[in-house]
């Protein structure tokens, strides 16, 4: 008997499978899908070990100001007074522990997804000359601050199409040392900075690399056809800027001087992570902030589907970007390349217990400070006890 009712368990079973499954189906097809992914083909990701072996030296962070400010995105200083950018829209200044909001670019209310467009989200911030402040805002564009009134100027607006594009999601810029040029990254003219996911998981490759020129006023494209181009570095002596492409995990170099100028080529190929921000370190190098993670041994959900487009049709069919980003692993990583990209050393913090979210490495007087996309807090390393 016992044959027999396992038999008809498994009947059971099939049919109740099969008459759950086939409405599902049909639902699904039926959805909508707000993205259209493309297949993208990366190498398998480069194993963790050497100088990228797992530790957890980003634990012995301590984090600053807790919940007095929060996805503080990118950070600078002048002297010993930081100023960041935070995901409710304002451009803050850090003095003696005080924490003051010195300008908004945008416009209340800000907190939900919605408001982001018109709260505005201060992303790239950057010290030029005069000590005046450059700030990317992923909504409204380039700009200039004086860090002392809080005054506002337009430099770029995203209202103004570039080459017959839209700026949807100004990122992060770079400044030369004399203050006539900023270079900086539009992540997208399709997506915005708060469907960052869509635009990782769809592939798109409508990113640009723009130059601005502080005197004439005018902007140049350079580079076109870029995957989610985020992070952006001159280079020491000025001759190349690094553009951090975050859906392939690499970093492509960019030439604005001498014999190769205008040319480009790949900087850092098929990394451990998705880079986000890149700063100079004082040795040299860069510092780069990874995003994500993409384990090595271990399982990399970026990897599994980047070649099935079909998958994530299905997943953002059913489920939300909130609900997706649950699902990526809480790993934070941040690598320091020498001048000629090769790895330095990094540094972890496995399931995010210190540091999570990190978005920028910023150094200063012998510390690191890490920006974050999304934490209430800012963290800071002491290099000297790694």
């Amino acid at each position: 008997g016992s044959t027999y009712s396992s038999k008809v368990f498994r009947v059971t079973f099939l049919t109740l499978a099969a008459s759950l499954t086939v409405p599902l189906l049909g639902v699904t097809v039926l959805l909508d899908c707000p993205i259209d992914p493309q297949p993208i083909s990366l190498k398998e990701p480069p194993l963790l070990k050497g100088v990228l072996e797992p530790n957890s030296k980003l634990r012995k962070a301590e984090r600053l100001w807790e919940n007095q400010l929060v996805g503080p995105e990118s950070i600078v200083n002048i002297g010993d007074v930081l100023f960041t950018g935070t995901a409710d829209g304002k451009i803050i200044k850090i003095e003696d522990g005080e924490i003051q909001t010195i300008a908004r670019i945008g416009h209340g209310p800000c907190g939900t997804r919605e408001d982001e467009p018109t709260c505005g989200r201060p992303l790239g911030i950057r010290v030029g000359p005069n000590t005046t402040l450059f700030v990317a805002d992923a909504y409204y564009g380039l700009y200039e601050v004086n860090p002392g009134t809080g005054e506002t100027k337009v430099l770029v607006s995203t209202k103004t199409l570039i080459e017959g594009q839209k700026l949807s999601f100004v990122n992060d810029l770079t400044v030369t040392r004399d203050g006539r040029k900023i270079y900086f990254t539009d992540s997208s003219s399709k997506w915005q900075r708060r469907d960052y996911l869509f635009l990782v998981m769809e592939g798109t490759d409508d990113g640009r690399l723009l130059e601005y020129d502080t005197v004439t006023k005018e902007v140049k494209v350079l580079m076109v056809g870029l995957r989610f181009p985020n992070g952006v570095q001159l280079s020491p002596a000025e001759d190349f800027v690094l553009v951090q492409e975050t859906t392939m995990a690499r970093i492509r170099r960019y030439y604005v001087s001498g014999l190769m100028k205008g040319g480009a080529d790949m900087f850092v190929e098929n990394m451990p992570g998705l880079p986000d921000n890149i700063r100079l370190s004082s040795s040299g190098g860069y510092w780069v902030a990874m995003a994500a993670v993409r384990p090595n041994p271990g399982f990399s959900l970026l990897d599994f589907l980047s070649e099935k487009p079909w998958i994530k049709r299905m997943i953002f069919k059913l489920l939300s970007q909130e609900t997706v980003t649950k699902f990526v692993p809480k790993y934070s990583l941040v690598v320091e390349l020498t001048e000629t990209g090769s790895y330095r050393r990094s540094f972890h913090d496995p399931n995010g217990v210190t540091v999570a979210y990190v978005s920028e490495a910023h150094e200063h007087n012998g510390y690191l400070y890490l920006g974050s996309f999304r934490s209430p807090f800012i963290c800071r390393l002491n290099l000297q006890h790694v």
